[in-house]
């Protein structure tokens, strides 16, 4: 009896396995499509993720280079219709088109953290997206600097007062670091140890892979109405933490009575101002605590390792490459002597050869490998008038993009004068290390400036030297980001003169 009911089970799956299969493929090739057969008929190219130890982005890397010439690849997902765009000119139309706003992440209401600028869609989106842009106006920035700066200084010195912190763990210590920059700069959240926050260990646990993590992101990915329907919920284990620590600063600002224009400050005034409501379209939120907590959410995750990680990838070129370094260290260390030892913002922002080589670490390793948008409204792509239905999910390349020889001229060397003004180009949708169109990055100018602050900083007063393993450099298992393996980097305290 049971290997009778074992034979139905096996030969139910692999019927409904095929006529998935079927189903999509004919789906696509009606619509003059290529479709990708991969490992698995069923979920695409989330099947290998689930089974093997690459990133993601990787195994649409391999796409990409297999149907390179084609406007566009559709594989499995269930039942809903996915979509690989591969020609840049359909990929601008997707970042930038209205009816593909929606990242196609879905969540029950119930799953308040995930209620945040990065899921949400439509007309909420927008709102939420009006509200927050204040927060990063150039003077707000420019305000925010002064906290920066400091971090940085305390950073340095625990650098130097913690020898054994020069040699190991590298990207697990740029992260405390840019968790307390952001807690301090963003939200005026401060600690007895400068390098010991409560919110750490949330950022780095929030995306990280496990293996209930992947399960959870792929069913997400490849059937958000399932996953909405049985609500799963992304973040529940980090609610009472962080919401509760949230309440707790805004309650204190509002006792005090003070202000420092940075996130606290616009949810407090959003709050006292009553129902939001979005000027053209007319939708209304009420920013509860718990709304406005998501957000700070949002903010920490997105401002902690992707931000430490691009100051990573910066580091490990500066370390593999001696005369870029010592340029870069000419420029800067002038730039102290010019403002009496100190790094003002006007001198951050001017140091345009740093500006280049982060433009250029930033192209070696995006801090995010794709993006991924969902159909609001039936419309056709440009090239190859593929008809693209209400619903259907779309993934667009960035690191492929980044790494391909068409676009950049020898694309695995790192030449940051491919950024200087008499080689520099209008790259659009080919150089996205912060998104592109609509959706792009709201922290981008902060990210940079914190960056950009952090490594004059430490080449100030340390040499890079990359310490690579063998194989060369690898990446993680990672849903989206890009997390850098195999690779650490030293810091070699300079010797000044004074």
């Amino acid at each position: 009896m049971f290997l009778f009911l074992s034979l139905v089970v096996t030969v139910f799956i692999l019927t409904f396995a095929f006529f998935i299969g079927c189903y999509n493929e004919r789906y696509w090739k009606k619509r003059g499509v290529l479709f990708d057969k991969g490992n698995n008929n069923i979920i695409g190219p989330y099947w290998e993720f689930l089974t093997s130890n690459r990133a993601l982005f990787e195994i649409f890397g391999d796409m990409y280079r297999k149907y390179r010439n084609e406007p566009a690849v559709g594989f499995s997902t269930l039942f809903a219709p996915s979509l690989f765009i591969i020609d840049p000119k359909n990929v601008q139309y997707v970042l930038q088109g209205p009816m593909f706003i929606d990242r196609g992440v879905d969540y029950h209401k119930e799953d308040y953290l995930a209620d945040n600028l990065l899921f949400m869609s439509g007309d909420r989106w927008k709102l939420m997206r009006q509200k927050m842009t204040p927060l990063f106006t150039p003077n707000k920035l420019k305000n925010m600097y002064n906290v920066i700066d400091k971090r940085t200084q305390d950073f340095v010195q625990f650098l130097h007062k913690n020898p054994e912190k020069q040699k190991r763990n590298t990207l697990d210590t740029l992260a405390t670091f840019c968790c307390n920059a952001i807690g301090d700069a963003v939200f005026g959240v401060r600690y007895a140890s400068k390098f010991v926050s409560p919110f750490l260990d949330i950022s780095r646990k929030a995306f990280a892979s496990s293996w209930w993590g992947d399960i959870r992101f792929t069913l997400s990915s490849v059937s958000p109405t399932i996953f909405k329907a049985f609500k799963i919920s992304f973040f529940k284990e980090f609610e009472r933490f962080f919401i509760g620590a949230m309440k707790q600063v805004f309650r204190q600002r509002e006792k005090e009575g003070s202000k420092r224009h940075d996130f606290s400050d616009i949810c407090l005034s959003l709050q006292r101002s009553g129902v939001m409501k979005h000027e053209e379209t007319g939708f209304q939120m009420q920013p509860t605590d718990e709304l406005m907590a998501a957000q700070a959410f949002f903010f920490f995750t997105a401002g902690v390792d992707p931000t430490a990680a691009g100051v990573f990838g910066a580091m490990i070129e500066i370390g593999r490459h001696t005369e870029i370094q010592k340029r870069l260290q000419e420029e800067i260390d002038e730039a102290f002597y010019n403002n009496n030892g100190e790094l003002t913002y006007d001198a951050v922002i001017g140091l345009e050869y740093l500006d280049k080589v982060l433009t250029e670490s930033l192209r070696i390793f995006p801090p995010i490998g794709f993006s991924t948008r969902r159909c609001t409204e039936t419309t056709y792509l440009p090239v190859g008038n593929i008809k693209v239905d209400k619903g259907t999910k779309l993934y667009t390349p960035v690191y492929s993009y980044h790494h391909d020889p068409e676009y950049f001229e020898q694309p695995h060397v790192f030449d940051p004068e491919r950024f200087s003004d008499d080689r520099k180009q209008n790259l659009g949708v080919l150089y996205q290390p912060f998104g592109f169109g609509t959706r792009i990055c709201i922290g981008m100018r902060y990210a940079k400036l914190q960056v950009k602050s952090l490594l004059a900083h430490i080449l100030h007063n340390f040499n890079l030297k990359s310490v690579i393993g063998s194989g060369g450099i690898k990446f993680g298992k990672d849903q989206i980001q890009l997390r850098i393996k195999n690779v650490d980097v030293e810091y070699i305290p300079r010797k000044l003169r004074r």
